[in-house]
């Protein structure tokens, strides 16, 4: 949507960008004392505009990929060193690199256990089997 000289900026209040997100303001609150929202005041009410309401999808974006506040942090941030987004998303696709890394060897790890874990039950039952049968 277009922003005419005597049409106001979208703002957003506290409430409404909870219900968008379905987070609590305790979260966006928190998210704006670690410096990654910038509201508005008008007297003790906080006032969000377009860029928060976009760091905030950002950060719920981040979160659900698994990165870090900090990592969320720093892609964010590069946007008002380098507004043509480039360092932003070289940055982003070595955090998307590296993470598809750690969930590769997570899922690796898991593999490897869930494996290790079937074989104790097997050798456990073998053993409750062989009880049962000495004591019968």
């Amino acid at each position: 949507m277009d922003q005419t000289p005597d049409q106001p900026a979208a703002r957003f209040g506290i409430a409404e960008l909870a219900r968008e997100f379905a987070i609590t303001p305790r979260a966006i609150r928190f998210y704006e004392d670690k410096g990654m929202l910038h509201p508005a005041r008008e007297g003790q009410r906080r006032v969000y505009g377009p860029r928060d309401r976009v760091r905030l999808r950002l950060i719920m974006r981040g979160k659900r990929l698994g990165f870090s506040l900090e990592e969320i942090r720093e892609m964010i941030d590069l946007y008002d060193v380098d507004p043509s987004e480039v360092a932003q998303l070289k940055l982003f696709i070595d955090k998307l690199r590296l993470r598809r890394e750690q969930l590769r060897q997570q899922q690796v790890d898991i593999t490897e256990t869930l494996a290790e874990l079937d074989r104790l039950e097997a050798q456990s039952l073998d053993l409750l089997q062989q009880r049962d049968r000495a004591s019968a």
